[in-house]
């Protein structure tokens, strides 16, 4: 009998630590249902976006192909600043110091825009970045939950396959000492099946400001997004194939990775939402996302980067 004491005081202990750290889990859980991570204002579009009709545009300046790719001809059209690179060809035709130091505030002009640019990307990759973490922490959360309750349910199984061992020892009448037997098994058994929840636990996380419904819904404009950085997304000259835009090629890898080629699925996804109550997996989904778009977003740098050099052929 003092055996059947300790057990069940150990087990108390152990389940009382669980729900100590499930407590503290939850008051941390109130810092992150308000997103620290979105902008403190909305992009505006009183400037206009770039022209989405890049074979346009790529042949009105077939003079720039000699020294830019057609990626740097249409970023320079994005940034508006095709006129400063045509006047600078036409002032390298001259050798007086008067048109070397009108060159120089050309592009000193065309380095100011390109700065902008590379700062909105920094900016936009380090909100992706930051809700990437922020769901990280979210999902943690649920896993702890899930793990605490899994953890539970274990204990309360080996409790009482153990007490019912003891007590049928101890009880003389062999038909109430069958009876513990059969009853604390099928309690046991009963606590063991518990844990096979395949959803788990879920938990409300809101994101009013949705940076993933943007790019799923893929409209002309998106407040969320510098015009800049909209475009760079939306222009399939900008992608690697060329046949679909960024954004577009990430929307058929979430279909087919996130949702199992579902659309239906995924338009009335809570990852699209404005929030709701989150699943792990859902969470785990909506991180995985998060990261792939900044990644998207950093390789932007690359066509940038190769605009710099054809602008460091120009002035040379």
């Amino acid at each position: 009998m003092k055996r059947l004491l300790y057990f069940l005081a150990f087990s108390c202990i152990l389940t009382s630590c669980v729900s100590k750290k499930n407590q503290s889990i939850r008051q941390n859980i109130l810092t992150l249902k308000d997103s620290y991570c979105k902008a403190p204002f909305k992009y505006n579009y009183e400037n206009k976006l770039p022209s989405y009709n890049s074979d346009s545009i790529i042949t009105a300046n077939k003079d720039l192909k000699s020294i830019f790719s057609d990626q740097s001809i249409l970023i320079l059209n994005a940034l508006d600043n095709l006129d400063e690179v045509h006047e600078i060809m036409e002032l390298k035709k001259e050798n007086s110091l008067e048109s070397q130091v009108k060159v120089l505030q050309l592009k000193s002009k065309i380095n100011s825009k390109i700065t902008i640019a590379l700062t909105e990307l920094d900016a936009v990759a380090a909100e992706f970045d930051c809700e990437g973490e922020r769901v990280a922490q979210i999902g943690s959360y649920v896993d702890n939950l899930n793990d605490s309750r899994n953890n539970k349910l274990i204990l309360y199984s080996i409790v009482t396959g153990a007490a019912a061992s003891i007590a049928g020892g101890i009880v003389k009448d062999n038909a109430w000492s069958n009876a513990i037997d059969i009853g604390g098994g099928a309690l046991g058994a009963g606590f063991g099946l518990a844990t096979l929840n395949p959803k788990g636990k879920k938990v409300e996380f809101i994101h009013q400001r949705n940076l993933l419904r943007d790019v799923w819904n893929e409209k002309l404009e998106s407040p969320n997004f510098p015009p800049f950085i909209w475009y760079m997304y939306t222009e399939r000259k900008f992608s690697n194939r060329e046949k679909q835009s960024i954004i577009s090629s990430m929307k058929d890898r979430w279909l087919h990775y996130q949702f199992d080629d579902s659309k239906l699925k995924a338009d009335k996804s809570v990852i699209f939402s404005d929030g709701g109550y989150y699943r792990s997996d859902d969470l785990h989904n909506r991180a995985a996302m998060l990261n792939q778009m900044q990644s998207a977003t950093r390789t932007i740098n690359q066509s940038i980067n190769y605009l710099l050099l054809d602008l460091d052929k120009l002035i040379l």
